[in-house]
């Protein structure tokens, strides 16, 4: 649903607008409200509504006899907050969320298929420096082709 890289800035209000891709796939699939929350590999993970739900629903299964899930539950659950778009597309990420990402002005917008994650250009470019030359090998190791 979502596919694609962007670069985008933060505006002086701290507004950011959503890709235009983004925002037709949203209006042809009926999204109009999202879910932004603490991602992996310092990133945010924004998820429609449908998707927040199951993802809801797996993390909620986890067994809170277990520390590491009470912990990974509370961060990712803690940092959530409702998104909905203005007319011209553009959201407000709150200042702990943006603090979190290291978010200040350059933003990578990142499709990935049922989430969207928002980057600081510059964690970003990190990770697909250090990720992108061994690609190939990760493929190699979790597809069975």
């Amino acid at each position: 649903m979502f596919y694609g890289e962007y670069l985008h800035t933060i505006d002086r209000k701290g507004r950011l607008i959503l890709p235009a891709k983004f925002r037709e796939s949203a209006k042809s699939n009926f999204i109009d409200k999202f879910f932004i929350t603490r991602g992996l590999d310092g990133c945010l993970f924004m998820f429609s509504e449908e998707e927040w739900h199951n993802q809801e629903q797996k993390f909620k299964s986890l067994p809170i006899t277990k520390q590491q899930a009470r912990t990974f539950n509370r961060l990712y659950f803690s940092g959530a907050v409702e998104i909905v778009a203005d007319k011209q597309g553009r959201i407000l990420i709150p200042q702990f969320l943006k603090e979190y990402a290291a978010i200040k002005r350059d933003v990578m917008i990142i499709g990935v298929s049922n989430r969207i994650e928002i980057w600081s250009r510059e964690r970003w470019e990190e990770f697909y420096g250090n990720n992108q030359p061994v690609f190939e090998d990760i493929a190699e190791q979790l597809m069975d082709v």
